[in-house]
């Protein structure tokens, strides 16, 4: 049986994300989902993971999970060994964000989880899905799933996390790097910059996905995951 492989959802996500690879992959290998909202900062949301998690396994995690992923080969470095980062980013928040955040935290502690999503929405998909109700009804039902406690706890994790950016030459095991090309929270240009900085990195655009390119292009993502993790 090939390595067991550990998936992080984004932010206000669940493991539907990750349905469709999840079916795909796991018939060779155990395929589990991390445990996300519990903790209100990157590290303790990794040592979570490493507790719980085999000795050694496969990584994958999109956007926040992307961030919890990179604690994870910054903790425990000998023990990943492949690495997804999906629509994500090796750079710390900026100011800018950071006030975004505090304001969708405002609203998470008035119970205001519809006015979060109807801010959020336009910019979690390509635009050729903004439209897609059936698409819309799942992204919402994940984050009422969260929750607005968890909810806040993730965004304040996400706002103190680090800068990547130096562990990534280190990084030194089979990695993709994969995006929506119409991704507007983590482009192809945050992308490219962490494969040129990884040696062993392969990019993947993803056509007709923005941010959340798991749920958008579903089977394109589970087929480069594939070939990823049966890469020599």
């Amino acid at each position: 049986m090939a390595e067991t492989l550990v998936l992080i959802p984004g932010l206000a996500c669940t493991a539907r994300l990750f349905e469709a690879q999840i079916a795909a992959l796991s018939e060779s290998r155990n395929v589990v989902v991390a445990e996300h909202t519990r903790d209100d900062s990157i590290p303790a949301i990794a040592a979570r993971l490493l507790k719980d998690a085999p000795e050694h396994f496969a990584l994958a995690g999109l956007s926040m999970g992307g961030y919890v992923a990179l604690e994870v080969v910054r903790q425990a470095p000998e023990r990943v060994r492949r690495l997804a980062l999906l629509d994500t980013s090796a750079r710390p928040d900026t100011p800018e964000a950071r006030q975004d955040r505090e304001r969708l935290i405002a609203l998470a502690q008035a119970g205001r989880l519809e006015d979060i999503h109807s801010k959020l929405w336009p910019r979690l998909v390509h635009t050729e899905h903004q439209s897609d109700q059936e698409l819309q009804d799942v992204v919402f039902e994940m984050m009422r799933e969260t929750g607005p406690d968890a909810y806040v706890r993730q965004q304040r994790a996400i706002m103190g996390r680090a800068d990547s950016r130096p562990l990534l030459p280190g990084i030194e095991i089979p990695t993709l790097i994969l995006v929506g090309e119409g991704d507007a929270i983590t482009p192809p240009e945050i992308a490219r910059e962490m494969a040129d900085m990884i040696e062993w990195a392969s990019l993947a655009i993803v056509p007709g996905a923005g941010h959340l390119s798991t749920i958008e292009q579903p089977e394109r993502v589970a087929q480069t995951m594939r070939l990823w993790l049966e890469e020599g």
